[in-house]
Order: C-alpha cells, then sequence, then structure tokens
C-alpha cells in the first residue's frame, strides 16, 4: 500500500491546528482556574488581616506631623 502525501500533509496540518488549539484552550482554563482562586481566597485574607491595624500611608504621616 502506498502513502497518499496528501493526505499525509493534511494531517499534518490538522495536528498542528489541533495542538494550537489545545494551548489555547489551555490557557484559558489555567486563567478561569487563577481567577476562580483568588476570589475564594480574598474573603480569607480579609479574615485574617482584619484585626491588624493598617499602616499609615506616607501623606498622612506627612499631615499628622504638622499639625503636632
Amino acid at each position: 500500500m502506498a502513502k497518499n502525501p496528501w493526505l499525509s500533509l493534511w494531517l499534518s496540518a490538522a495536528n498542528t491546528w489541533a495542538g494550537a488549539a489545545r494551548g489555547f484552550w489551555s490557557a484559558e482554563m489555567q486563567r478561569q482556574q487563577n481567577t476562580v482562586l483568588n476570589e475564594m481566597t480574598k474573603p480569607l485574607g480579609r479574615l485574617a488581616t482584619k484585626g491588624s491595624p493598617k499602616k499609615a500611608s506616607a501623606g498622612a504621616r506627612k499631615k499628622s506631623k504638622r499639625r503636632s
């Protein structure tokens, strides 16, 4: 049975396109997973830092020194 060069060429191109699509879908899935993970951990971060005092910004520190 002889090989068909046109079929080989077509399958090679289809494989290239499939690889590009797979990479796009994988990257999109990773972005969505990161978004979900960030949304889930935001409330935990706020809960963990709720009791800790916030640092005053540089501008707030300068203003308080001027009033003294």
